[in-house]
């Protein structure tokens, strides 16, 4: 019987050791070394898309390797995730979407074909977008202050637009409401296309929407900004107060973050994560997309792991108070 000594036993697990490492330097050393596809689950134009193609810009310079942005619209995600499935977890296919997907789109769908939670690992949260509360001309509300006055004074008679049932627009406004035990009544549009000019015509007295979609409103005198839902003041208005002030904790800026398929090696996982940290400290990147009302962050795996976990209990308690059944 063929028998190894103690010395050569050690011998032959350090020569693994070492192969498995050498290994793991090659890969991070020549990742990428192929096109990789940022897929996002929403058609061209929104949140998620102008950040995949502003971060696939940054990332072909920094690493000379075409980043291909690949939209998969439909199925609240479905389709996005189904493709992401059936490719290899090599770090050449990753996902680039809001949080809503993989938190929200849970918690109202029954039958969705994917498992967020196990499907996807985290790659980096890359930015967030805050919503801002604002109210048409007609309304006598000069500040939020006032607002809460004139709502609990009147219970049920203001209404407020929202890009849709179950949109994070609408998940802001019943949170707001549960908090500040207000009542309003709610108005749903496809979108805040159809919502902020609703608000600035006067059909509705008040509307959630990104600070750009407000901007020029607010300019004419048609419409006043008078809160923001993210945990702080956005540096996109820091004059506005945050909903957070008057309820503590108040957190329902939207999150676009970059996942990788379960499994995608770490060397791969880490590398991007630091190439995007870099791109969010950017002076250009910052000002390019202040302008489209989105903030830059740049956290990496466990800080969008956070911000997910965070979102996913938020959501949940804002889907009971809007009374949102699984569909």
């Amino acid at each position: 019987m063929f028998k190894l000594s103690l010395p050569k036993i050690m011998s032959v697990c350090l020569g693994l050791v070492t192969t498995v490492s050498m290994h793991h330097v090659s890969f991070a050393q020549s990742y990428p070394s192929k096109p990789v596809r940022l897929v996002v689950p929403y058609a061209p134009g929104g949140l998620p898309d102008t950040v995949a193609r502003v971060l696939a810009q940054k990332l072909q310079e920094a690493t000379k390797q075409s980043f291909i942005v690949d939209n998969r619209p439909g199925g609240n995600g479905a389709v996005a995730a189904a493709n992401l499935a059936t490719s290899p977890a090599d770090g050449y296919s990753l996902l680039v979407t809001d949080g809503s997907m993989l938190t929200i789109s849970p918690l109202t769908n029954k039958k969705l074909p994917y498992d967020a939670e196990k499907q996807f690992v985290p790659v980096s949260l890359v930015a967030t977008s805050p919503l801002f509360l604002a109210v048409n001309s007609s309304v006598k509300a000069k500040n939020f202050d006032e607002f809460i006055q004139l709502a609990k004074s009147k219970p049920g008679a203001l209404n407020y637009g929202s890009s849709g049932i179950g949109s994070t627009h609408h998940l802001t406004g019943e949170a707001m409401k549960a908090a500040l035990g207000i009542d309003l009544a709610h108005v749903p549009f496809r979108g805040s296309g159809a919502s902020v000019p609703a608000l600035a015509g006067n059909q509705v007295e008040m509307a959630f929407a990104a600070y750009p979609s407000l901007a020029t409103f607010e300019k004419a005198g048609t419409v006043r900004i008078l809160a923001t839902n993210s945990l702080k003041r956005s540096s996109l208005a820091p004059n506005v107060p945050a909903i957070s002030e008057k309820v503590p904790g108040f957190d329902f800026a939207v999150i676009v973050g970059v996942l990788a398929p379960a499994g995608t090696p770490n060397e791969a996982i880490s590398r991007l994560s630091n190439e995007l940290a870099k791109i969010a400290q950017q002076k250009d990147i910052v000002e390019k997309m202040k302008a489209a009302g989105i903030e830059m962050v740049g956290g990496g795996p466990d800080a969008l792991k956070k911000a997910l976990d965070a979102e996913r209990v938020r959501g949940a308690a804002a889907v009971k108070a809007a009374g949102i059944q699984p569909e």
